[in-house]
């Protein structure tokens, strides 16, 4: 049985131990109180390679840990193909899973008991949270929204405009081959 002195003090555990991350790896960090419910929750910003940056969402309850981030908002055309994708990763990941809101926008999301967590596990949290996303984020957006990449590209090279941040996905510049 937990008394409301454990429950607080799980929370403020977890509290202190995301505000110590954050410092000692030099992240940004934003912290709001949900004045209704008390929560406190912390926006971690997380630098990435493909995807430019990661918000993670670390919302701290009674008892758990809630992770939440944005990864890509709603395909264009190939739902199938895109959540069959995301469906396949999720049974090989750590701590967080793919998931989608009521719009359909892409996110992982998570759940993990303030009683145990530690600097340590918050790194292999976001360092999974990290990967998923930034590795994640190319191939979602070829899936999803390859239609759309065509015509950014073509209208580009027609305007004379820079391709560089389309480089990942040149081999879409080329015209599709007739079936």
């Amino acid at each position: 049985m937990t008394d409301s002195t454990s429950t607080s003090s799980g929370s403020s555990h977890t509290a202190a131990v995301i505000e110590a991350y954050c410092i000692k790896n030099d992240l940004p960090c934003e912290k709001t109180i949900t004045p209704d419910t008390n929560n406190t929750t912390y926006v971690v910003e997380l630098p990435g390679t493909h995807k430019l940056k990661t918000n993670v969402a670390l919302s701290i309850g009674k008892h758990s840990l809630t992770i939440n981030a944005f990864v890509a908002r709603n395909p264009d055309e190939n739902h199938k193909g895109v959540y069959e994708w995301l469906l396949e990763r999720n049974r090989r990941m750590y701590a967080v899973a793919f998931s989608i809101d009521q719009y359909g926008d892409i996110y992982l999301t998570g759940k993990v008991p303030n009683e145990n967590l530690s600097e340590d596990e918050l790194d292999r949290i976001l360092g999974a949270v990290l990967e998923y996303s930034d590795n994640s984020f190319n191939i979602i957006l070829e899936l999803g929204f390859e239609t759309a990449i065509r015509k950014e590209w073509a209208w580009r090279i027609k305007s004379g405009e820079s391709t560089a941040n389309l480089a990942a996905f040149s081999h879409l510049a080329a015209p599709r081959d007739a079936d």
